[in-house]
């Protein structure tokens, strides 16, 4: 209260205001700064206790007095020690790192092609076409996992049987191609939010200039919707790297997946060690956001230099 009296009696309740503004536009002004922080505090509060938790110093989910008195005692980095020095932990990761990435260069390539093709305003049903393919992202996780079980273990039976294809790397492939369709609909709508702005008086001026399709693609299209492809890369790499349903269903122990190895964990033991391995994503997650916001405000403004 007394922080609020002298903000009133200060003036400075004012400050980033025009001087013209009346009450009533003020006041508004305020109250929508305060919606929008009491929004950005319901979202992030409930990672703060999972991000101090994993310094704790005991083995358990509970706030020490030392940890609340924040006393040096009660702080401690043995689960982070934990986390990365176990083969409990690292071959998940590193089964992460395999998947993910194979699964986020199959998502931008189909996704960046079937948003180019979908941007042309010729091709019959596209707007059929564009909500199958962004099913995925609508469609609950269960019922898509569920579906993607019964085609892909007759798909990995086949593999094996006419192909003599290892089993172990059979699963890892059932996996890639389901992370894979699940990263699509998120490349797909970057990259067409991205061609909203382009100008395809470009395109046409390389084509007068003798410039084969993929010539004109590589050279002029695509360094124009770069920021938008890699965009959608992140969000489907994002959505592969922290997924564990369709795991569950599709994959095999041998591509346990970290999210799979902190689920098992919550349902059998209670370790701190996977509150690190969570503070761990979610900054990972967090940096790979804020590469997206500074990618799309680069393809703003790229998008404000074309001639168009």
């Amino acid at each position: 209260m007394g922080w609020f009296t002298t903000w009133i009696g200060s003036g400075r309740y004012r400050a980033g205001v025009p001087s013209y503004y009346t009450p009533g536009q003020v006041l508004w002004h305020n109250s929508f700064l305060f919606i929008c922080a009491f929004v950005f505090f319901f979202l992030i509060a409930p990672l703060l206790p999972v991000a101090w938790l994993s310094f704790n110093a005991e083995d358990f989910f509970t706030f020490t007095p030392e940890m609340l008195s924040f006393k040096a005692e009660g702080y401690s980095l043995k689960h982070y020690y934990d986390f990365l020095g176990s083969d409990e932990w690292m071959v998940p990761l590193k089964n992460s790192l395999i998947i993910a990435p194979i699964a986020t260069l199959i998502s931008v390539s189909l996704g960046t092609l079937a948003a180019i093709g979908l941007s042309q305003s010729h091709v019959p049903g596209r707007q059929a076409i564009m909500a199958v393919l962004i099913s995925p992202m609508i469609v609950p996780l269960i019922i898509s996992a569920t579906g993607m079980f019964f085609f892909y273990a007759p798909l990995g039976n086949w593999l094996q049987a006419n192909l003599g294809l290892n089993q172990a790397f059979v699963g890892y492939v059932k996996v890639i191609l389901a992370h894979a369709v699940l990263g699509i609909p998120f490349v797909i709508i970057t990259v067409t939010a991205t061609l909203v702005g382009f100008d395809r008086s470009l395109t046409r001026a390389a084509a007068n200039m003798g410039a084969d399709p993929v010539t004109t693609f590589f050279r002029i299209q695509m360094p124009l919707i770069l920021p938008g492809v890699i965009s959608g890369g992140l969000f489907a790499f994002i959505t592969s790297f922290d997924e564990v349903v369709v795991v569950l269903f599709v994959g095999s122990a041998r591509q346990q997946t970290l999210p799979w190895q902190m689920f098992t964990g919550l349902r059998e033991q209670i370790s701190p060690t996977i509150l690190a391995a969570a503070t761990i994503l979610v900054t990972v997650s967090i940096l790979l956001l804020t590469t997206v916001e500074l990618l799309r405000r680069r393809s703003e403004r790229l998008r404000g230099m074309s001639p168009g």
